[in-house]
């Protein structure tokens, strides 16, 4: 049973990961400002974390710096509150299916920014590294196909809004299609590349505060007085900020707490006992889920241009991820055990590495 365990732990975390798709989309569906959602949603895993964290860690924090504090606010400003509000605005333009979809690009772009920033190596002379090419360039055409091409509809049977909100397939095509849908797809994919950013960067940040439970819990909190002050500016109706037992409440609960502090125990958990690659692999279950489960409770429009982009961003994934392993089990084959003092010695290879995570540890 040990050895099933992560495997049903990345089951549930991409659940999970597809009931914040959904329930974010009902939510905006259902008139909700999704800048005002934002908000909610960071105060919530701020007031979710912050207990916790300073239970565990508080006594044995390394003291925060000025320099610190500053980097962690644009690392903040940057990850995750422009990204998460771009996200919205990009779910209220698309659908809950694209989101899902997308997701598979975000390992591909946080390997990318980490080879432009160098801390990564992509050598074009070794099968490897034209994988994790090969795998960048699907993935841009994935991205390209679920902009552009629409293709035929598969039309299913769903008369009636689990959430209590009508949405028929006329106004989802509406909505849907183009320039607004290319809007949402480009919007899309600058928040994740402002989340892969976010990736890359946060493990520089980390070498001076490594404290994760708080470096987390400072995250959301200084993104919870972020997203207050621009959705404070751009929402002044105070009806918008109104809170309701209705699908808001919960998808504002959901994603600050179940998202937040559910899915990073687990994924922390899922990556210290299979390692990045084995979570950032699990990620297509994410769009499985997404696209069933939505068809069904949200009415969402199913076209071939979406099934066949989301069938190319996977693809480049696993090329990727594929080239990266490779890469890996190299290095290791190149490390030779000398005595009994020093452990391994790495021959005739540069070895560099990147601690940013191939899947989200906070959203």
């Amino acid at each position: 049973m040990d050895k099933k365990k992560p495997y049903l732990a990345v089951i549930l975390i991409q659940a999970i990961y597809a009931g914040m798709f959904l329930l974010s989309k009902a939510a905006f569906n259902g008139g909700m400002n999704n800048f005002v959602f934002i908000f909610y949603r960071q105060a919530a895993a701020t007031v979710f974390l912050a207990p916790i964290s300073l239970f565990f860690e508080w006594k044995n924090a390394p003291p925060l710096t000025f320099v610190t504090f500053c980097k962690t606010f644009m690392l903040s400003l940057c990850g995750i509150t422009f990204s998460l509000d771009l996200y919205g605005v990009a779910l209220i333009y698309t659908s809950a299916t694209l989101a899902a979809a997308t997701t598979n690009t975000l390992p591909v772009i946080t390997f990318f920014l980490a080879v432009l920033l160098r801390m990564e190596v992509l050598k074009l002379k070794s099968v490897p590294g034209l994988a994790k090419l090969v795998g960048i360039v699907i993935c841009m055409g994935g991205a390209v196909t679920l902009a552009f091409y629409q293709g035929p509809q598969f039309t299913l049977f769903c008369h009636h809004h689990i959430f209590g909100h009508l949405t028929t397939p006329q106004i989802e095509a509406h909505i849907s299609s183009g320039k607004t849908w290319i809007k949402g797809c480009f919007l899309m994919i600058i928040s994740n590349t402002f989340w892969g950013l976010w990736l890359v960067l946060q493990a520089i940040v980390m070498k001076s505060y490594p404290s994760k439970l708080l470096f987390t819990t400072l995250q959301c909190f200084l993104s919870s007085i972020q997203s207050f002050v621009i959705a404070i500016a751009l929402v002044r109706d105070p009806h918008e900020w109104m809170l309701c037992w209705n699908v808001r409440l919960i998808a504002v609960a959901y994603c600050g707490i179940v998202v937040t502090g559910v899915s990073f125990y687990l994924q922390a958990w899922v990556i210290e006992k299979k390692g990045p690659v084995f979570l950032a692999m699990s990620t297509p279950l994410t769009l499985i889920f997404t696209m069933i489960t939505s068809v069904f409770l949200l009415c969402e429009i199913i076209t071939l241009g979406r099934v066949l982009g989301g069938v190319l961003l996977i693809g480049g994934l696993y090329s990727v991820l594929w080239g990266k392993s490779k890469e890996q089990k190299l290095e290791e084959k190149s490390c030779l055990p000398i005595d009994h003092q020093v452990d391994k010695v790495c021959i005739g290879v540069k070895v560099v590495t990147t601690k940013a995570p191939s899947s989200p540890l906070l959203v």
